[in-house]
């Protein structure tokens, strides 16, 4: 490593370079889970939504510690609303401080939540720091929150201490777990090599009769691969099916194109200008 690189936190750092060498969703949360155990933050816990603001269309749900007594909780919507995730995560991005031991923090919150916090410090989880995640194409939002059998003094020592490597390790590690887990989609979903080429010209525009043509095959043959791959995939439409195979990387996405149009643009603006300030001698 170059010596620019050592002015992190060790345990930082340690955690960045494994990352990068990462070839899985699973791998990432191996060392998610093994950063909190380092820290005496046992108890992980990570989720992510596929729309910004409907936290109901959940991507994932990862647990370190068997979360089962959770689910009794979570059945109840009026409960279930005050959870870090929505009451927080959904609309802030600032860190915070979680679990019993920081209950006075919090906006007064009703006694079945406090019943929620008291039984999870009961099973190990009283203090905690979760850092809330974004990501804006497509939209998402996550949670990751690390908890340990804490004191409010202790987990304030913890945060103070490292605070920065959490925060840090958190944001790092959920782009790259969305990374594999995008690359891990047709994979998780069955899709074949046949559907993918399928899914590109969808994405390309193209419709069934010039996909049978491309294909050498008949137009129900293609509507036949587009209902199956409708139903691996859940979604409805050509135009979900499109965003998709961008999202996949099956297409480029046309953004990055007008970004660099824009660039360029400016960077001539700018060309001229100076030519501009070197010819009137300035």
């Amino acid at each position: 490593m170059m010596a620019a690189e050592q002015h992190v936190p060790e345990l930082l750092q340690r955690f960045l370079i494994d990352l990068e060498t990462t070839q899985g969703s699973e791998e990432v949360w191996r060392l998610i889970v093994c950063l909190g155990r380092e820290l005496k933050l046992p108890c992980v816990d990570f989720i992510g939504a596929s729309a910004y603001r409907n936290w109901k269309k959940t991507l994932f749900l990862r647990t370190s510690y068997d979360s089962a007594w959770l689910s009794a909780y979570n059945a109840d919507p009026d409960l279930a609303r005050w959870s870090y995730f929505r009451s927080h995560a959904m609309d802030r991005l600032t860190p915070i401080a979680v679990g019993l031991e920081f209950l006075d923090d919090y906006h007064p919150l009703p006694e079945a939540r406090v019943a929620v916090l008291r039984e999870a410090a009961r099973r190990g989880m009283r203090a905690g720091f979760s850092i809330p995640l974004r990501q804006n194409a497509p939209s998402q939002v996550g949670l990751l929150t690390f908890t340990g059998n804490h004191s409010r003094r202790d987990m304030q020592r913890i945060i103070q201490a490292h605070g920065w490597t959490l925060s840090m390790a958190a944001l790092t590690a959920h782009q790259r777990y969305m990374y594999h887990f995008t690359r891990e989609f047709p994979e998780r979903n069955q899709i074949t090599g046949k559907q993918l080429e399928l899914l590109e010209m969808i994405g390309a525009g193209h419709q069934d009769k010039q996909i049978a043509a491309q294909l050498e095959i008949s137009v129900s043959a293609v509507r036949q691969r587009l209902n199956a791959l409708i139903q691996n995939t859940g979604l409805s439409s050509r135009t979900e099916l499109a965003a998709l195979a961008m999202s996949l990387g099956v297409l480029p996405d046309p953004l990055h194109k007008a970004c660099q149009a824009q660039v360029d643009t400016q960077g001539a603006l700018e060309d001229e200008a100076l030519d501009l300030l070197i010819l009137s001698g300035t």
